[in-house]
Order: C-alpha cells, then sequence, then structure tokens
C-alpha cells in the first residue's frame, strides 16, 4: 500500500468530489496548538476553557472535598503546587460553534481519517452527537481510536516517509436522529471492483436485513458503479454507505485496503484470495443472534459495567431507552424535516 492511497482516504480529500452523494459536512482545518492538546497524555485531562461557559459535562457534581486537593496554603511561593490552568482556542471555537449552527445544532465529529466511537461511552447522551466545542473535545481528548490518525496512519505503506500527516481536520457532520445502524453497510473494492459487502454494526442481529438483502445488494451495487467505480482513484479500497428509508444510497467514508480496516463478517484473507472479481457479489448480514461478533462492540472500561440499580451504566440505560421511545415517536416526521432541508 502507498502513501498516495491513505491519503485519498482523508475525509477533507474525498469529500469535495462526493458531497453530493454523501451526508452535509463542514470541514475545519485544526490549528497545531490544538493538535497538540489532542496528542499530549503527559499532564492532567482537563477540558478547553469555552468562550460560550458551555461544559460538555453539565450535571457533574460538585464536591468541595475534592476542590480541596488543588487548594494552596496560604504563603506558599511553590507554583508548582498551583493547579494548571486550563487551554483555550478561541478562534477555533467561535468556527465550530458556528458551523454546528449551520448543520442544524447537533453534529458528529472526525478526524482526517477516524470518528471517537470508542469514546461515545463517556458522553451524556452516550452516543457521538455534539452540540458544542465542549463536547467535541472530550469525545476526540478521551478517544484511543484517534491515535491511528496521530501516529500510526502510514505504517503499512512501503514508501512511507511522514509519520503525521502535515495538517489535521475536523470534519463536523450532520446528525440524523432517524439513523438506522442495521442500514450502514462496509463495501469492499478489489483490482476496481466490488467484490463483497458486510453489514457494518454487527453486534446485532436485525431480521430485516434478510427480507431486504436482495435488494440492497443491487442498490449498492448500482451506487457503485454509477458513482464510485470510475471516481476513486484507488483500485484497492473500502467504502461504507447508509441506505435510507426511501432507498437512496448515501456515501459515509472510504477506508484503505489494510489490516486496520474491520474486514467485519470477512476476513482479510479470503477479501484477498477468495472471491474472483466476476462473480457475484458476497452480501453478508447478522443471520441470527448466535451469529452477533460482540467483540467488535465498541469498549467501554470494565469498571463502568456496574448494571447494577442506580448505577452509572443503570442510568446510562434507562436515559437510553427514555431517548429510543422519544425517537420512535418522532422519527417519520423528523426524517422527513431533516431530508427536506437537506435539498
Amino acid at each position: 500500500m502507498k502513501e498516495e492511497e491513505v491519503n485519498r482516504c482523508q475525509i477533507q480529500e474525498w469529500y469535495p468530489k462526493f458531497k453530493s452523494v454523501s451526508i452535509k459536512t463542514l470541514i475545519h482545518e485544526i490549528p497545531e496548538t490544538f493538535v497538540h492538546y489532542l496528542r499530549d497524555d503527559s499532564g492532567p485531562f482537563m477540558l478547553p476553557q469555552s468562550i460560550f461557559g458551555e461544559d460538555a459535562l453539565p450535571r457533574r457534581i460538585y464536591n468541595p472535598e475534592e476542590e480541596e486537593d488543588f487548594q494552596v496554603s496560604e504563603g506558599s511561593e511553590d507554583e508548582s503546587d498551583q493547579p494548571p490552568s486550563p487551554p483555550s482556542f478561541p478562534e477555533f471555537e467561535l468556527g465550530i460553534k458556528e458551523s454546528i449552527r449551520t448543520l442544524g445544532g447537533a453534529v458528529f465529529p472526525k478526524l482526517n481519517w477516524s470518528a471517537p466511537k470508542d469514546s461515545a461511552w463517556i458522553s451524556t447522551t452516550g452516543n457521538l452527537r455534539c452540540t458544542s466545542f465542549s463536547e467535541i473535545t472530550l469525545l476526540l481528548r478521551s478517544s484511543v481510536s484517534l491515535v491511528h490518525d496521530f501516529w500510526h496512519a502510514y505504517e503499512s505503506c512501503t514508501d512511507r516517509t511522514p509519520s503525521r500527516p502535515p495538517t489535521f481536520f475536523l470534519a463536523l457532520r450532520k446528525w440524523y436522529s432517524s439513523f438506522h445502524p442495521e442500514m450502514e453497510f462496509r463495501c469492499f473494492v478489489r483490482n476496481q471492483h466490488l467484490i463483497a459487502v458486510s453489514q457494518r454494526e454487527v453486534t446485532g442481529f436485525y431480521p430485516v436485513l434478510l427480507e431486504k438483502k436482495c435488494d440492497l445488494e443491487i442498490l449498492i451495487q448500482d451506487f457503485f458503479e454509477k458513482n464510485v467505480q470510475q471516481n476513486f482513484e484507488s483500485v484497492n479500497y473500502t467504502f461504507d454507505v447508509y441506505v435510507t428509508r426511501d432507498k437512496r444510497v448515501k456515501l459515509l467514508d472510504f477506508n484503505p485496503w489494510a489490516p486496520f480496516t474491520l474486514p467485519l463478517l470477512f476476513s482479510w484473507e479470503e477479501l484477498q484470495d477468495s472471491f474472483g472479481e466476476e462473480e457475484l457479489v458476497q452480501f453478508r448480514v447478522v443471520e441470527s443472534q448466535c451469529a452477533v461478533r460482540p467483540s467488535l462492540k465498541t469498549a467501554v472500561p470494565y469498571d463502568y459495567l456496574d448494571t447494577s440499580p442506580g448505577s452509572g451504566w443503570d442510568q446510562f440505560l434507562r436515559r437510553a431507552d427514555e431517548e429510543l421511545q422519544k425517537q420512535d415517536t418522532h422519527e417519520g416526521k423528523e426524517f422527513l424535516r431533516e431530508e427536506v432541508e437537506d435539498h
């Protein structure tokens, strides 16, 4: 794999060409001071000081006893005892706030290649939905997945020269509350031929996919031939799509043809060697509850898995159930409204 193949999969590279068949996205160049803040893990975990006074965790419980740990006794002249001041990025925050407003008030963030999916558990909503710069920063700063973008993006390249891209970008993507995870699919392209499609969310069993499997395969194959095959320059790659309720296909992402890209319901061995390019596309979905892949579930800290009544996880699940009921109630109207706004 070459560096140029990895670079093509950066969202700031492919989105301008494919924006008409993707979801609405606004992209910001990240100042180097903010990159350093995200990459630096030498000091305490501190969120930036918001110029708008916004807090990513507005329901935090104030504990005066904890604050005493940071108090400096009177007369102390040792500046090392002083708690560090939080950083601030006013111009960057201002631009982010304007983009969030433009995109309808809620977004989910992504860097050049990766989204902070592994840190969704830490947000107050339990997902990647963000309405402020502080919430975005909390997800980015807490994510281990982004280590790939910061340090390892080019490790698999045979012509590797840089250790990191010269510039990092933050993509803010419009949040759709009517999004159904079971309708997202990963597509595998070898020698510019679509050879395989996998259900993207493989930690659950969705019977509706068995019913719609043939129709979905036709829709995705047609989308690939009309919109992707002749327009994306790489020979081998993967791309993710979402199929809407009215049978339109939306492009979500591109990923390199490399082991660090999850093969989901396939293995890289069979993707490399088993499927002929002239054969029918291999289309796989989870076909029973016994076939789910829980090992591919985004991880949360083990200590957070206390599910006893009143525990943090129990409260989170209760809030998630309440939110799901609200979304189900308004889903039809919300989906139509968002689709009209985008067009």
